[in-house]
């Protein structure tokens, strides 16, 4: 075992002196899995997925699942766990991963989730607010007034009652208005007081080191091109097709998302395999555009700039040294 690795676990009696989660977030085709990989081979350590999709069965090649030979290589959690058909959310997560984290510490392992779905990783970090009642009445009150009004009526309605919260939506957002509103309604607080409160009941027992992967946007672009088609090479439309052959219906939460949306349209004969190729890469552009948005609001992530995934060697060897 090396001396960076010794430091985090040798302390007086040998035992783990502090225990440590490394976070690796980013967006799509940033080489995060890859860099996960090369943390476990210079480490104790077990992955933790925190990707909202390949934790379902069948969904490989569109969610760049690790390979076969990896999963067998490195302990990997929350990859092909479930069924197309079941629903999953950062709650769930936040539960499952948590009990994880616990599992891998107790075999003096360190934990490292790796993904770009944001909101999982906040939930796990910060904790997601579920706890006040839900008022299906006021609910559907307040869709109907969506329905007659607009989602602006909606977003003022809010302004009124929570402008804090408010600043910090858009109108378009309707789901996170009307939940906000709902919260208003039901507790008489904003939906951000709920937030802290939940983020101040979380268990401080573990250190969350957060690393990004930062790259020039033009050849993030270039590198989510060439994945897609590479995606369509290994046989991508073959999955979908199988998928949907299994009887598992198109309209399923975990079909709605890049590649298999625009695979599904092919496949139905409302665009043609070339713009469903096109629709892919923009996208796909589009969704790691809005993980840099999200990440970027979070301070506590210490960003890597990359220009090459050979780079990845010595960052995994700088994020060793960061938890001495």
């Amino acid at each position: 075992m090396s001396s960076d690795v010794k430091s985090i676990f040798d302390g007086e009696h040998g035992k783990k002196i502090i225990k440590s989660v490394i976070v690796i977030v980013g967006p799509t085709c940033s080489g995060k899995s890859n860099l996960s990989l090369k943390l476990a081979q210079l480490l104790p350590s077990e992955i933790i997925s925190a990707d909202s999709r390949q934790i379902y069965i069948h969904l490989n090649i569109g969610t760049a699942k690790p390979s076969k030979e990896q999963l067998k290589k490195t302990s990997h959690h929350l990859i092909d766990t479930l069924d197309p058909s079941e629903n999953y959310d950062a709650s769930l997560f936040e539960k499952d991963a948590e009990k994880i984290i616990n599992q891998i510490h107790n075999k003096n392992k360190t934990p490292i989730v790796v993904g770009g779905s944001g909101l999982y990783i906040k939930a796990l970090i910060d904790g997601i607010f579920d706890t006040a009642d839900r008022n299906e009445e006021y609910r559907k009150e307040l869709s109907q007034q969506r329905k007659e009004f607009g989602n602006d009526f909606l977003y003022e309605e809010l302004k009124k009652v929570d402008p804090e919260s408010a600043s910090k939506m858009l109108p378009q957002n309707w789901k996170r208005v009307i939940r906000a509103l709902e919260v208003f309604h039901s507790t008489g607080e904003s939906i951000l007081t709920h937030h802290q409160k939940q983020s101040n009941q979380k268990n401080r027992n573990y250190n969350y080191k957060q690393f990004g992967l930062n790259w020039e946007r033009s050849i993030l672009y270039e590198n989510i091109d060439a994945r897609v088609d590479e995606m369509l090479e290994n046989g991508f439309v073959e999955e979908v097709k199988n998928i949907l052959n299994h009887g598992y219906d198109k309209h399923l939460n975990s079909l709605n998302s890049v590649g298999y949306k625009e695979i599904i349209q092919y496949l139905d004969g409302k665009i043609s395999f070339d713009r469903a190729n096109e629709l892919m890469k923009r996208n796909t552009r589009h969704y790691a555009k809005r993980q840099m948005t999200w990440f970027r609001k979070d301070e506590r992530i210490h960003w890597f700039d990359v220009n090459d995934n050979r780079e990845l060697d010595q960052i995994a060897k700088k994020i060793i040294q960061t938890l001495n």
